[in-house]
Formats: C-alpha cells, structure tokens, sequence
C-alpha cells in the first residue's frame, strides 16, 4: 500500500528530527520524508495537521495473556489495546500457561499474532524450564524461533552456578538477558515498600535493598560473562546509581521503569488500595526523583508499560491478596504527557524512551523512522481529552487505577508495516 501522511509534527530522536515534514510509506517501509519522490501516488493521504507523528512505540515485557486464562485477557484484546496506546510491537513476557520455554509455544504465539495482523508480537522466552530455576531450557531454539531475549521474570535462580551457566550459554548465541532483579528471600512474602507506611498497615515489607542485591548478583556475572542485559522495572535510587556505575565501566547493560514508578509513590496504598498493588512495590519520592532524573539523563533509556490485564475480582481481596499489576498499555502515553507537561522531560526524550530507546535496548530492526525503515507508526493528539472507561479501553483488564477520570493526549493512528492497523472513529 502506498500512504502519505501530511501536515504532522514528526518526532524521531534516533534521527534527531523534530520538525513539520511529511512522510511517504510503500511496501511497508518507509519511502522518503518532505516531498514525495517522481511518480509517487499515494492510495490514500493522512491529513496529520495537529497530530505528533512517531515510530511506533515499543514496549518490553507486557503481559498478553495467552496462552492463559481467557477471562483476563488474550492476544486479540490486547494487541489491539496496544494499537490504541501507539505500540506496534510488544515484546511479551513468558510467564504464561503454558510458559514460553518451548519453541512449540513461541510459534503458537507467533501465529496467532500473525492471524490477528494487529501489534507485532515478539515474545521474550524462559530462561530456565518452567521458570523454575533449576534447569537451563532451549534458548537456541527459542531464539531461532523468534524470541529476542530471554528472562526468568521474578522467579529465583538459586544456584548462581546455574545462573552463570545460562548467561554463558545466552552469550554464546549473542542473545539479550532481561532481568527483574530482586532477591527472592529477602522479599519473602512481602507486598508493600518496607518502611513506616507499610508497618502502619500492617503489611509486610520488601527492602530497597532487595532490588540492590539482586541487581549486584547479576551485575558480577555480566562483568565475568560478557552477555549483553536489560534489567527491567528498576524502582529504587540505588539500582539507578548501580546501573549508572554498570554503564561507565563499559558493561553492556541498559535498563528501563515502568510509567507507575515514575507518577506513583508508595503513599497511593494508604487506605489499602490494590489498584496500586503492583511488582516491584510503589517506593519512596526520592525513589521516584531518582528514577525520573535516571530517565532523563539516559542511564534508564526505556520507559514500559508493565501492562498485566486482570478480572475485577482480582482486585476484591484484601490487598496482600490481591494480584499485582496494572493494566496500562492504553493510558501509557497519557500518562507521560503529563511528565511533559511538567517539565520533567521534553516530547522527544519521552518519544525516544518509547521508541528507539527499547529498539536498541533489545537490538531490533525498529524505533526510527529512515528511509527504508518498517513503517510502523503512531500518529497521537497530544491535547486530545478522553475519559478512561471500559467503553473507551480494548484491554480485557479492569485494573486501571486511572478508570473514570479524563487524560490528555490519545493516540488517532497507529500504522503497522505500511498498514493502519488502527484509527480511532
């Protein structure tokens, strides 16, 4: 399909473009930006005047709910949540029913996402079988499959021998390790920040200093290995010094925060409130200035979502037993215009944290708009206001902390492989 888009403001940090210029797509690649090249007729014009035009966004590790439990979720809701939050490509997370330690599933997945022709899906695989720690699984073939990482979640690897031998085995094949770092006995049954809050609630604590050694653990066996990490959902002052410090030595690490660490603060659980139940815990401000300034300083280069869909009920309980998580893939951008609004960061630091940030973070061929580059784009209206509901949301969640109010900024487009995938009527 040959497509123009006329009139927008177009943002590509990786090309450093921040300009009015219009943009020509065919055969699902981009074609040329400013004027269209001799004989060039589009099928079909985007007027974008009053819109931002970006890649489209990426994101790393949120959960789509398939294979799963269909009642929370599965690849049709929320790819196509994805497409109404900007994101063309999600690198889902592994710990499904059945988890992604096989081939067999990776290709499942694949396929119906294929079917669907909605978000590109490539699936992030399981480090060890089962998730379970213990046994390294087939990262080769989950490679070879379509997997553009690997990671064991939040699940413990309790041998650091076994962890070692799967970084070795992960950097033979120069494939990338994410990982979730926390120490898995020092969080124990925890589910709030540890501190005065949480002993006021009564509700068990997990130490900053969770995160800081699980970080440590692994950021020893980068250095030994040479395997190339992303350590995701960073949420305390100290993992970003400690990544700070990782990447002036020169290891091959990046890392990311998920946008409820960088609105949020541990105060939003006061009077037990699981919408803000989530994993790793909501910290302190000071945690969260740390983590703001890590973004805008680059040494965290990606912003996520951490989208995981739930069913109302799962929020019923009472709050340590409730299931974490946030469904977020939609109110995402909303959420980062207000960062903007602000003054925390400009429009292309928060474009490129969303696009070529986790691009380069995970070695994809995606978050720029050049020449011959997928055309994968998001087209938004960055003063658009809308009112989350489950009217207006395609997430099968019903665990948005944001439901019933009204946000700025809504996505109008998003263009996948040439195609629109989605526009909004």
């Amino acid at each position: 399909m040959k497509l123009t888009i006329c009139g927008g403001r177009l943002i590509d940090p990786a090309q450093n473009i921040d300009e009015l210029i219009d943009i020509h797509l065919a055969d699902g690649r981009v074609l040329a930006l400013g004027q269209a090249p001799a004989g060039f007729n589009p099928e079909r014009t985007i007027h974008a005047e009053g819109l931002v035009v970006t890649p489209g966004f990426i994101d790393i590790g949120a959960h789509l709910r398939e294979p799963g439990p269909s009642y929370k979720g599965n690849l049709r809701s929320e790819t196509k949540a994805a497409l109404s939050g900007g994101y063309t490509t999600i690198c889902c997370r592994p710990d499904t029913s059945p988890c992604i330690d096989s081939s067999a599933v990776a290709q499942q997945i694949l396929d119906k996402a294929e079917v669907l022709s909605q978000a590109k899906v490539m699936p992030l695989g399981a480090m060890t079988q089962g998730l379970k720690g213990t046994h390294l699984s087939n990262m080769a073939g989950l490679q070879h499959t379509g997997c553009v990482a690997v990671t064991n979640m939040r699940q413990p690897v309790e041998s650091t021998l076994v962890l070692r031998r799967c970084l070795e085995y992960a950097s033979t094949f120069d494939l990338r390790v994410v990982f979730y770092p926390e120490d898995h006995w020092l969080k124990a049954d925890g589910c709030a920040n540890e501190g005065a809050l949480a002993s006021r609630l009564g509700l068990g604590g997990i130490p900053a200093s969770a995160e800081a050694i699980g970080l440590a653990r692994v950021l020893h066996l980068i250095e030994t290995t040479g395997v190339k990490a992303h350590f995701g959902m960073l949420s305390t002052a100290r993992a970003v010094e400690m990544i700070a410090d990782a990447q002036t030595r020169g290891l091959p690490v990046t890392a990311d925060v998920d946008m409820a660490h960088l609105i949020y603060t541990e105060a939003e659980i006061n009077g037990y409130n699981s919408m803000f139940y989530v994993e790793p815990p909501l910290r302190t401000e000071a945690d969260r200035d740390a983590l703001r300034q890590g973004v805008k300083e680059g040494v965290l280069s990606v912003i996520t979502s951490a989208h995981l869909p739930h069913e109302e009920a799962a929020k019923m309980a009472p709050f340590a037993a409730s299931e974490p998580g946030m469904a977020t893939l939609e109110t995402t951008l909303s959420q980062g215009l207000t960062l903007v609004e602000d003054g925390l960061f400009t429009l292309p630091q928060l474009v490129e944290r969303l696009t070529s940030g986790p691009a380069q973070a995970l070695g994809l061929t995606a978050g720029s708009l050049a020449t011959g580059q997928p055309a994968d784009l998001c087209l938004f209206d960055p003063q658009a206001q809308w009112q989350v509901s489950h009217d207006t949301l395609f997430t099968a969640g019903e665990n948005s902390p944001l439901m019933d109010q009204t946000v700025s900024g809504q996505v109008k487009y998003a263009i996948v492989d040439g195609k629109v995938a989605f526009e909004r009527q």
